[in-house]
């Protein structure tokens, strides 16, 4: 038996692990043992209408990521099936795109496994991705062959032409093409930074685009309008030139007319706006009244048709003279008794009563159907009075009498409710005119005092030397 020193023993193990080592590190590392096994891989099958120069161990890649080879090729009646070898250790969800590329221009073949949207299941053993999601680049040989037969077809003296005129055009322009180029290197950076709001743009702007074609035919009916507004304009040059003429100093004339408003405009504005408010409040009567404004108006037309009824040919209206005597009667109650009354050959301006004045007799009387004591109120539905003042309060309308038998006194003066009808919560033995609501007070230039809608005084002290003020500036809020 040979016997060998303790310290070659030694270094016959330190020989053997450092053996095991590199030949595990080549088994694994490069080698790829494991894989060559089918250890920590699986098999899926591309079909393709080509084989878009694949081959055997071409590489498959995945987000840029080498994930595995292709095994094998196979010419079917379709076309070519590719086997790929996958790694485990990267899921690829489905459904996948498959796109071969080059990766360069003579440089070799590789496929690129791109997910779509949706994010579904992940790729498994024996799983075979379809012609319609797989996409191969064109020949190169024969994309150069038609680029050839292309430049063929075109006349030698003109391609030489072109490309004498190309070249005057760009010479000497080196720095700026430079530049232009860094330009937009720069440009493409800044964008990638962006990346994620120019993503979310595009799409949201399929909707936008999508109304602009749903839309197309009245854009297309814009398009006609205008043309004939613009053709309406050249129509008439002279018109506009005189009216761009003529409109300056109409201009100036306007801006001057409202400088001469300026100390009003507050009194006319404040008035607006109460007029404003009267029209908001009495609303669906406004709307009622454009209602039934046409049919009045054909309703006159109607019976004012000249030569109606008459056989000799007369132009007029309508005539009719029968007569109807107190149908229905008159109504005297409310009003002022005969001793306070008028005489007819007063000739000066009466003072008006403190109170209101009208018939006075129930609602549901067959006199005088079209009596103030029946107007509506606006703001409480249902409730009907003579004036503003008792459809805001809680008073209700009480009568003098039935309009056919007096009670109490003939006048109705001092038993019942007096002559004339005085506001809710009014004294009726305060003088006439006194503790009556201002109903306008105008404006005083010498001071700049004027009445606001509320009732209240205001004085713009401005006002009284409205040379500093324009009109303009009288339809902001002051400055605090």
């Amino acid at each position: 038996m040979l016997r060998l020193p303790r310290p070659v023993w030694i270094q016959l193990a330190i020989l053997s692990v450092i053996t095991v080592v590199s030949v595990s590190i080549m088994a694994f590392g490069f080698i790829d043992v494991p894989a060559l096994l089918g250890i920590g891989r699986y098999t899926v099958t591309v079909d393709l209408p080509a084989s878009g120069g694949l081959y055997p161990t071409s590489v498959v890649s995945y987000r840029g990521t080498e994930v595995g080879r292709v095994e094998s090729i196979d010419v079917t009646r379709d076309g070519v099936r590719a086997v790929l070898k996958l790694e485990s250790g990267t899921p690829i969800p489905t459904p996948v795109q498959a796109s071969v590329h080059s990766r360069s221009a003579v440089g070799e073949q590789f496929l690129e496994l791109t997910p779509k949207a949706g994010g579904g299941p992940k790729l498994r053993d024996g799983d075979v991705i379809p012609a319609t999601e797989v996409q191969t680049p064109p020949d190169i040989g024969r994309l150069l062959d038609a680029t050839n037969t292309a430049l063929q077809a075109i006349p030698q003296d003109n391609l030489r032409t072109v490309v004498d005129e190309a070249a005057t055009a760009v010479g000497g322009l080196g720095p700026e093409l430079a530049r232009i180029v860094d330009g937009s290197t720069a440009l493409a950076i800044e964008a990638g930074k962006t990346v994620g709001p120019l993503t979310e743009l595009i799409d949201r702007s399929p909707p936008v685009l999508d109304s602009q074609v749903r839309t197309s035919d009245s854009i297309a009916a814009w398009a006609a309008h205008m043309a004939a507004i613009t053709g309406q304009f050249e129509a008439q040059d002279a018109a506009v030139a005189d009216l761009l003429r003529v409109g300056g100093p109409a201009l100036d004339e306007g801006r001057a007319l409202f400088d001469r408003f300026a100390p009003t405009l507050p009194v006319l504005l404040a008035n607006l706006v109460s007029l404003g408010e009267i029209a908001v409040t009495y609303r669906s009567d406004l709307e009622q009244l454009l209602v039934l404004f046409p049919q009045g108006t054909a309703v006159m037309q109607a019976i004012a048709v000249a030569d109606s009824g008459v056989k000799q040919a007369y132009r007029g209206i309508y005539l009719d003279f029968n007569l109807n005597l107190n149908l229905p009667p008159p109504c005297n109650t409310g009003f002022l008794p005969v001793h306070q009354q008028r005489a007819a050959s007063d000739v000066d301006y009466p003072e008006r009563p403190a109170g209101d004045l009208y018939c006075r007799i129930p609602q549901d009387s067959d006199m005088n159907v079209r009596g103030v004591r029946n107007i509506p109120c606006e703001t409480k539905p249902g409730k009907r009075a003579p004036t503003v003042e008792m459809c805001e309060s809680d008073e209700n309308y009480v009568p003098l009498n039935d309009g056919f038998n007096w009670k109490g006194d003939p006048n109705a003066t001092f038993t019942g409710q007096g002559v004339p009808q005085y506001p809710p919560g009014a004294d009726p033995r305060q003088a006439p005119g006194a503790g009556q609501p201002v109903a306008f007070v105008p404006y005083d230039p010498a001071t700049g005092g004027y009445i606001g809608p509320d009732g209240k005084r205001y004085t713009e002290a401005d006002l009284a030397n409205p040379g500093n003020k324009t009109w303009q500036s009288m339809l902001v809020p002051p400055t605090p």
